[in-house]
């Protein structure tokens, strides 16, 4: 997996970097925002790309 394949994601509350995710090279404009569970918050927040 190439390095500008891969996005992490860091969660908004907490800023802990929980995922790794492959990555659309079509956004490539846009920073990826998703819902995932936080196991450090113990509930879904919004996760942000990370660089």
């Amino acid at each position: 997996m190439a390095k500008e394949d891969k996005a992490i994601l860091a969660c908004e509350v907490c800023l802990c970097r929980n995922y790794t995710t492959h990555r659309s090279k079509k956004n490539n404009g846009k920073r990826l925002e998703l819902r995932k569970y936080c196991p450090h918050c113990g509930k879904v927040t919004l996760h942000k790309e990370t660089k």
